[in-house]
């Protein structure tokens, strides 16, 4: 199981992106959640996936720089055990944005019975991984671990006091890593809105810019100049590094 979870570990970033197609075609199919189209069906298939990335955010907001991040080939790294901030509540604060925001998501798919499928194949992929993690950081910080672990829930927390990480919350830090994540989200839910036009509208002839709601199609024209602006000012400046807050 420990190197089923190596294996996902290194490809965590890139097989969860499978759930798009999969989604798309259960869009296309049918409906068994509310209309795809009601205005507060889709806020609150939004606010799941806002609730992912939200998490995200303060967990990623207040890492140090020498803890461990988004390796993949070259195995896992970690000079420091995070324990505080979103750390202080859950073990893998990371994985249950991540939950979350693809939840939204499949919520928007219309599926019941797909939404808990995905439910189900998501807490065993992670807790696979989460494994291979857990391995790691005992034989690398042995004691300090075993008794932060000991207190600490995987996924979901037990209380919600805070315990301050003892960095300053960088929003610079959070836009450098996360805007990837964002606006694959941003894409999916767009897509997953389009495979739901395709099907209402299969009889009919419809422009392209048709088959996308026009809440959806500010959503990601919105999104994609936000995101091709950060990509640029990443690429090409300094604004985004921190000092002291980088990970690998």
């Amino acid at each position: 199981m420990e190197r089923t979870g190596g294996w996902l570990f290194r490809w965590r970033s890139f097989l969860p992106v499978i759930l798009v197609p999969i989604a798309l075609y259960v869009a296309y199919l049918d409906d068994a959640f509310p209309a795809f189209n009601d205005p507060c069906w889709r806020a609150t298939c939004l606010g799941v996936g806002c609730l992912g990335l939200i998490i995200r955010a303060f967990t990623i907001a207040y890492v140090p720089k020498g803890t461990s991040g988004r390796n993949t080939s070259e195995g896992q790294v970690a000079v420091t055990l995070n324990s505080t901030g979103m750390y202080g509540y859950m073990r893998h604060p990371l994985y249950t944005g991540n939950y979350f925001m693809w939840l939204g998501v499949v919520m928007l798919a219309g599926s019941l019975l797909f939404a808990i499928a995905v439910s189900a194949v998501f807490w065993v992929y992670y807790t696979l991984i989460a494994m291979t993690e857990e391995r790691y950081l005992r034989e690398k910080f042995g004691q300090e671990y075993l008794d932060w672990a000991a207190d600490i829930p995987a996924f979901f927390p037990r209380t919600l006091k805070w315990h301050s990480p003892g960095v300053f919350f960088s929003f610079r830090n959070v836009l450098k890593r996360e805007y990837n994540g964002a606006y694959a989200m941003v894409v999916s839910f767009s897509a997953i809105d389009f495979a739901h036009s395709l099907r209402t509208n299969f009889s009919s002839e419809i422009h392209f810019t048709e088959a996308l709601s026009p809440f959806m199609q500010y959503f990601l024209l919105s999104s994609t100049c936000f995101f091709l602006g950060l990509r640029f000012v990443k690429k090409r400046t300094k604004f985004l590094d921190v000092e002291g807050r980088e990970y690998t």
